[in-house]
């Protein structure tokens, strides 16, 4: 049996709440696997972080970071810190840990539960089955790039500027974990650039085409505008499998592929780094898609589904526990069948609950399943 270590950094807001949900579900598998062993650690990250030791994230947790088989992350952030400096704001340990960690890699899965088909805002028949998943850069582009400023012209006016910013060594990595989470799903995968206009979108081009050339000729291979995929997306979801996209515009576009399964609060992410050359281990952080949600924390209301997701790709992507994965996937499916809904997905005719009793509700079916 080996021993998996875990650092949870729950944060601010709902990321307490449901960040305790995980570890009911790690105290199960704990006490049924005979696989593998979790052994947790915790920190502080966010306004959290900021109020006792005046930063986002310290050194320490950074390390543990470092060190962990992977992290857990909740969410950060709330109206409490919106005067701290620009650089300590809550967001900042986020970023800090995305940066210095490398992870490249962003996976947002967009999955409608069978039971919470009539919960889209799209229709059924659209929705019904919807299983994409969009890979965003996430270290580079518009977010990173400098300058990034504002300065103030000689006749008094005001001037912003963000930079974007891309290399063939960035694209043509982001392309190869495209191309092979493609071939563990349907075999295909969209670029989506703005290679009409900018000339980031060019190179994007020219590099996904170049190493789809040399690296996976056998994955299926389609570019789209960036502007034309989110009019897709919407009129035709299950045209995808895997979108492939810079920083921006993987942001706005998983954002609203969420939406079309019904809640923010049903959707987990997963961050990844280049494998380590010698043991060939990712760094690696997964967090729900949702915020801290400041108006409901603390009062027992938040979904945990998106964290306790994000434990699960942990297993797929970073743990080797498929199996353990596959086996929450179908406890959150079976308890929405069940009838089961916290606030932010409830339907006519469901049984409303909070965040513990869903928790509590997700590991009861873990128990059906291994009987």
């Amino acid at each position: 049996m080996t021993t998996k270590t875990l650092l949870l950094l729950p944060g601010d807001g709902i990321g307490v709440e449901t960040m305790a949900e995980v570890e009911r579900v790690i105290a199960f598998f704990n006490k049924k696997s005979n696989k593998a062993k979790f052994e947790t650690s915790s920190d502080l990250v966010g306004g959290a972080a900021y109020d006792k030791h005046g930063v986002a994230i310290t050194d320490a947790a950074m390390a543990k970071a470092d060190a962990a088989d992977a992290v857990i992350f909740g969410a950060v952030g709330g109206p409490q810190w919106d005067a701290v400096p620009y650089e300590h704001r809550p967001e900042a340990g986020l970023l800090r840990l995305r940066k210095d960690m490398d992870l490249f890699a962003n996976l947002r899965p967009a999955i409608c539960y069978p039971a919470l088909a009539d919960a889209s805002t799209l229709k059924r028949e659209v929705v019904e089955g919807l299983d994409i998943l969009i890979l965003r850069e996430l270290t580079g582009g518009t977010y990173f790039g400098e300058p990034k400023e504002i300065v103030t012209l000689e006749s008094g006016e005001k001037r912003a500027v963000d930079t974007t910013v891309y290399t063939t060594r960035e694209i043509d990595r982001l392309a190869r974990v495209g191309f092979d989470l493609a071939r563990k799903r349907r075999n295909k995968v969209h670029m989506a650039a703005k290679w009409n206009v900018m000339r980031t979108g060019v190179l994007w081009r020219e590099v996904v085409t170049a190493t789809h050339k040399a690296y996976a000729p056998d994955v299926q291979l389609e570019h789209i505008l960036a502007d034309n995929c989110a009019m897709q997306l919407i009129r035709n979801p299950k045209q995808f499998d895997v979108i492939v996209t810079d920083n921006l515009f993987g942001d706005v576009l998983s954002d609203e592929a969420a939406m079309m399964t019904g809640s923010l609060g049903m959707l987990p992410s997963a961050s990844l780094g280049a494998p380590d050359s010698k043991t060939g281990k990712r760094k690696s952080l997964y967090e729900p898609v949702h915020g801290s949600a400041p108006d409901i924390a603390g009062k027992g209301l938040a979904n945990p589904i998106a964290t306790i997701a994000s434990f699960a790709m942990a297993l797929r992507y970073s743990l080797d526990m498929a199996d353990a994965a596959d086996m929450i996937d179908k406890a959150i499916a079976n308890a929405l069948a069940a009838g089961l809904r916290t606030g932010d997905i409830m339907q006519p005719g469901m049984t409303k609950v909070g965040t513990t009793d869903m928790g509590k509700a997700i590991v009861g079916q873990l128990e059906n399943l291994v009987g």
